[in-house]
């Protein structure tokens, strides 16, 4: 029997889930949800592969996930099918199939989150969990400035959870930019892989320069600090987006327009994707 892979893109808003990896009975995650779904539609169980697993809280515009099937479906039957049964906050925006060597994980060249801060004296009620809110002005120059060091590889021990189990906190930040669209400010950052609260620490860090409370040299500096405990606070996950995973251009993976969706235009930076 032939065997397909199917690839696609999902959308997800991550405040009812502790997170998108599957865990024991009765807690509720992205994963099992999918999962569930898949396996209606395919009529046997599907285990799904992401390109990268967000925490709990932490939503996705453009995640990337795989799975095999011994069914064949229309793709519409793995976007419209699916999206019948899933809740409301998941939703599958894109399906195609891919060659057997394709993997989520592995095949992905990097990896790109948004993490989006709301910064106004009064709180916003509409996505109250889907922005991180400081009644705090911020100085997004000299976050701007601040950010710039993080560029390159570095031993980034600084930004990782006590309890990360990657085995090397090396990682290679390709590209981070930093924009405000009126009360919103997005920190977007592409990296070949991440630490466990990478970016949350990353956030913390620089809501702290651009609140005047740190100066921007304090970035480099808790950077060569490799210690965790001269980080400052991890910023909350309501903020934080899955906006992307590249891949190479022969697995034609489909593409979407970068979330997440409530964001007005963002100008794109002059990224280098061949990196």
């Amino acid at each position: 029997m032939t065997r397909n892979k199917v690839v696609l893109v999902v959308e997800y808003d991550g405040s009812a889930y502790k997170g998108w990896q599957a865990q024991k009975y009765g807690v509720a995650t992205v994963q099992e949800n999918l999962e569930k779904a898949l396996s209606v539609i395919a009529n046997h169980p599907v285990t799904v592969i992401c390109a990268g697993r967000t925490d709990a809280g932490v939503h996705a515009s453009a995640q990337v996930v795989h799975f095999e099937t011994d069914c064949d479906r229309p793709m519409r039957a793995w976007t419209l099918g699916v999206n019948s049964h899933l809740p409301a906050d998941i939703a599958v925006v894109a399906a195609r199939g891919v060659s057997e060597d394709f993997h989520a994980r592995f095949s992905a060249i990097s990896r790109r989150y948004r993490y989006v801060i709301y910064s106004s004296a009064i709180r916003p009620a509409v996505l109250s969990k889907g922005v991180t809110w400081t009644y705090k002005p911020l100085d997004v120059t000299a976050m701007q400035q601040a950010c710039k060091v993080f560029l390159g590889t570095h031993d980034f021990t600084s930004f990782r959870a006590i309890g990360c189990q990657a085995n090397s906190p090396i990682r290679t930040i390709l590209n981070f930019d930093i924009q405000q669209i009126g009360h919103y400010i997005v920190l977007d950052v592409r990296a070949n892989a991440f630490l466990h609260h990478m970016i949350r620490n990353f956030a913390g860090v620089l809501m702290s320069v651009g609140a005047g409370e740190k100066p921007a040299a304090w970035a480099e500096q808790v950077l060569n600090a490799k210690d965790r405990a001269q980080g400052g606070v991890t910023a909350p996950p309501t903020g934080l987006y899955f906006v992307d995973a590249q891949y190479p251009e022969h697995f034609d993976v489909p593409q979407v327009p970068l979330g997440p969706h409530f964001l007005p235009f963002i100008q794109e930076p002059a990224y280098d994707l061949s990196s």
